[in-house]
């Protein structure tokens, strides 16, 4: 018999798409490991692409030019302060509105301006960056802040979902995880693969690490039992068939307050569903919906880490604040951030108020912007994970002025 020829890492790589691993999703092309960071504050950034409409989110119902120019809003908006009220669709959040553990900002913006084009306020939003620089930086703020903090480790950010993430590219190792990520690996497998990856610890880690991670959904495939090659087949057939849900808010969410509560700090994640041109009664209450099931999901699963945790929800700029001709509304400037979390000093409604007359909007069409959004993604940094202020403006935001403190973390 003719004796066969060694299996390179190439090829073993190569046969990963036949173990029912997307290498696209998978933890294998990022080496992962687990260490502690030694600090304890946990930030979850949720990236809310489309650009919501926040005038619609967080209603300023207190303002007189608000009904004329939104005739269509309707439904019975909890009150918050006597000036904004909340989308229907998330009502569910007043709970932690009234703990403190709730917060909006309006009126912000990144600093781009008039062109309003999906991709590139999105690609500014995750680099952080001003508009002298845009396109230059080929890292997210995300990632330049872990390259600024002591212990990291590849399992102290992750990046969720299948969605490409400019915000946590760069330097800093983190790692990646999709809710279809799973392997497959019959015991014999499994013992070939430490085999091959024995020598090569980066590889070997990287590939445990994917088997651990899989590990949950497997077990639920297979009631626990070890997989003989039939079992392994029909689970891997079964692994690559779309999943309803898998793309879900909550188990997104769900899988972000589970490494939460272990080692990692950082979690990232987008959700779809905010461009709004049509129908904007109907499209937007479900993409509010899925925002608040999240927020929800990591409010129930993050258990006593909650207490230590601040999430902060960002769209690449708002919408106009006149409805057009087909009940939607167009790309905008100034918009809105939503914030929770237990460390959070929340309560509030945070951002000077422009106003809404025509004299008051942007260009006659758009909420005015009086604040940088980054500004304060910053303040929160800066008391979530004691960064100095100097490193947020000069590396992590360039170019920002940080202005006011708005005392943001308890």
């Amino acid at each position: 018999m003719a004796s066969a020829s060694p299996l390179s890492r190439r090829a073993l790589m190569t046969r990963s798409l036949a173990l029912g691993c997307s290498l696209a999703a998978s933890p294998l092309i990022t080496p992962v490991t687990m260490a502690s960071a030694p600090w304890d504050g946990r930030l979850v950034v949720i990236i809310l692409r489309g650009a919501m409409d926040g005038l619609d989110a967080v209603r300023p119902v207190g303002d007189p030019a608000f009904a004329a120019l939104r005739p269509d809003v309707t439904g019975d908006a909890p009150d918050l302060d006597g000036f904004f009220a909340l989308n229907p669709a998330l009502t569910g959040l007043m709970p932690l509105w009234r703990a403190g553990e709730m917060g909006f900002v309006h009126a912000v913006s990144t600093p781009y301006r008039d062109k309003r084009s999906h991709f590139d306020g999105q690609d500014i939003l995750e680099a952080g960056s001003g508009t002298d620089i845009a396109g230059r930086l080929r890292d997210g703020w995300l990632n330049r802040l872990l390259q600024e903090m002591p212990g990291i480790e590849s399992d102290t950010a992750y990046a969720v979902g299948r969605g490409d993430m400019l915000l946590l590219k760069g330097a800093a190792e983190v790692a990646n995880w999709a809710p279809d990520s799973a392997l497959a690996l019959s015991p014999q497998a499994q013992r070939l693969l430490d085999l091959v990856m024995h020598d090569d610890p980066l590889f070997r880690d990287a590939m445990t690490e994917a088997i651990e991670l899989s590990q949950g959904r497997i077990d639920a495939l297979t009631g626990g039992e070890d997989l003989d090659n039939a079992t392994m087949m029909n689970t891997m057939q079964d692994m690559m068939r779309p999943k309803r849900g898998a793309d879900s808010a909550e188990t997104i969410a769900a899988f972000a307050a589970e490494r939460l509560r272990g080692d990692s700090r950082i979690a990232a994640f987008s959700l779809l569903g905010f461009d709004t041109h049509a129908r904007q009664t109907v499209q937007l209450p479900r993409a509010l919906d899925r925002l608040q099931t999240a927020i929800m999901t990591l409010r129930r699963d993050l258990g006593e880490v909650w207490q230590k945790t601040a999430i902060v929800a960002m769209t690449e700029f708002g919408r106009t604040a006149r409805v057009n001709g087909t009940s939607g509304t167009d790309h905008g400037t100034g918009g809105a951030m939503i914030l929770a979390g237990g460390a959070l000093r929340g309560g509030r409604v945070l951002g000077a108020w422009p106003g809404l007359t025509e004299a008051d909007l942007y260009q006659r069409r758009d909420l005015m912007p009086t604040r940088d959004v980054r500004a304060y993604a910053g303040w929160i940094m800066r008391d979530l994970f004691q960064l100095s202020p100097d490193v947020i403006e000069r590396t992590v935001f360039p170019g920002v002025d940080l202005g006011a403190d708005p005392r943001l973390i308890l």
